[in-house]
């Protein structure tokens, strides 16, 4: 699904979960996707997971997710299994991502599923923090009332969060393209830029948009004599 040609499909998702880490014994009790495309939100996916796991008082008064409803909900395992389909050959964006790259690991391995090469995970938060540094803070709510984005549903839930965080990455894509037009040279903006863009020093962040010999060539000449 993923292309160069400007037709690339990234899957935006979100994990609700009972805990802060797979490490400590937390697992998922929701997950959704959101499929953005050509600039607009083409698919979505959305699911209570029951893995047996027991919801704490305070994490269920945060997300709304009670232990009945997930005594109602799919297997995990058959949960995460479609959503690996729904997402099958896309890349990832999630906001605070190395959040969700742990449950998503993790709820792979559960269910027994191989890894999809595809599934590299770019960072809203992390770009956030690269590209509006102007903003109050980079939580996902505060980067939403910055930008003015739509949301829709409760807070702290796996669709509604995911709903904004493609919302933010579709504005994050317009501001790219426009701030960095004539790097790109009418080139596709892809998930490959992002990557490398939340790695890199907020002053150098025109590098990534060079090609690997205009690179070495900027290199040289900032290079000092030996």
């Amino acid at each position: 699904m993923a292309g160069q040609s400007g037709d690339e499909t990234i899957a935006v998702i979100d994990f609700e979960t009972t805990g802060m880490s797979p490490a400590m014994g937390s697992r998922a009790t929701e997950i959704a996707a959101v499929l953005v495309r050509s600039g607009q939100i083409v698919g979505r996916f959305q699911s209570l997971m029951n893995s047996g796991a027991w919801v704490p008082p305070f994490i269920e008064a945060f997300t709304g997710i009670s232990n009945s409803m997930l005594a109602k909900a799919p297997p995990s395992r058959a949960v995460m299994r479609e959503l690996l389909q729904f997402t099958r050959g896309c890349p990832l964006v999630a906001h605070n991502a190395a959040f969700d790259r742990g449950f998503w690991q993790a709820e792979t391995a559960q269910a027994g599923a191989d890894a999809d090469p595809a599934h590299d995970f770019a960072c809203t938060l992390l770009l956030a923090r690269r590209l509006y540094p102007q903003a109050p803070n980079h939580q996902l709510g505060t980067l939403a009332d910055f930008h003015h984005l739509p949301r829709s549903g409760r807070a702290h839930r796996a669709l509604a969060d995911a709903e904004v965080t493609a919302q933010l990455l579709l504005q994050m894509q317009h501001d790219l393209r426009a701030r960095y037009a004539v790097a790109l040279d009418g080139a596709a903006l892809t998930h490959r830029h992002l990557c490398e863009l939340q790695r890199t020093p907020k002053a150098q962040l025109d590098r990534c948009f060079l090609s690997p010999d205009r690179r070495q060539k900027g290199r040289l000449r900032v290079a000092r004599p030996v």
